[in-house]
């Protein structure tokens, strides 16, 4: 009898792990682009993180000074503040792997091809009607070459998230960033879930169950450590998102 019980109980457990583990997905942070000739937020990045099969690549986005949306990380490059200049002298300047930063147009067509999601994040902007401006242009380009069903989003600012909560197509994922709201807040705005920094989560994993309790997802960022990994997995967290994807594969297999 004592035989039996240990191996209803280690079936039950692997049902567990299995199942924890097929709802975790892997998310490329700023695509893969810790490869050989690839940058963060390149092209090159996006596809190699759909060549690995990731469930999506998230990338950067700002709007210039004269209404152009661009894919980047940093407020900054070369001394030059996106949100200040203009398109010209942004997309003239290169990322490290001798790519020229992308327009948020020319991004979107080369996801058109490939099968990973595309996790839009909108950089919080000094100018708020700029950046007002950039959630509803983004939204209206997505709309228009037909990758409304590809795209998430995400966004630090609050404003923003308002923004693509109201203008974004009804179902579309809208995840919030910063950490500062529960999960009762985001649900009653009308958000997918929470996407928040792993010490945030650490700090509140009761949020992990609330937000499942309420049908919201939970995703975490940005989790390197293997060990952190296996944490998140065994907390039954929906989506990863990380530098090193498939050091994550390898453990969710």
């Amino acid at each position: 009898m004592k035989t039996i019980k240990n191996l209803l109980t280690m079936l039950a457990l692997m049902a567990f792990t299995m199942t924890t583990f097929a709802q975790t997905k892997v998310i490329a942070h700023r695509g893969y682009w810790k490869t050989e000739g690839s940058a963060q937020n390149s092209l090159r990045a996006l596809i190699k993180a759909d060549s690995i099969n990731c469930y999506g690549s998230e990338f950067d986005v700002w709007m210039t000074a004269d209404g152009r949306l661009v894919v980047n990380h940093d407020a900054k490059v070369d001394g030059i503040v996106i949100e200040e200049a203009q398109s010209a002298d942004v997309f003239g300047l290169k990322l490290g792997n001798g790519e020229y930063i992308p327009a948020l147009e020319q991004y979107l067509e080369m996801g058109k091809s490939l099968d990973t999601r595309l996790i839009f994040e909108l950089k919080p902007h000094e100018n708020r009607l700029r950046e007002a401006k950039a959630v509803i242009d983004g939204i209206m380009m997505i709309e228009r070459m037909g990758l409304n069903d590809r795209v998430e989003y995400i966004t630090f600012s609050a404003a923003a998230l308002e923004e693509f909560l109201k203008y974004a197509p009804k179902g579309t994922p809208v995840y919030y960033l910063n950490g500062d709201k529960t999960p009762q807040e985001l649900y009653r705005m009308g958000a997918a879930g929470i996407d928040y920094n792993l010490s945030v989560l650490k700090k509140h994993p009761e949020w992990i169950k609330e937000c499942h309790d309420l049908g919201m997802k939970v995703n975490v960022w940005t989790v390197n450590k293997e060990d952190d990994m296996k944490w998140c997995i065994g907390q039954g967290i929906d989506f990863i998102t990380t530098n090193e994807p498939e050091l994550l594969q390898k453990l969710l297999k």
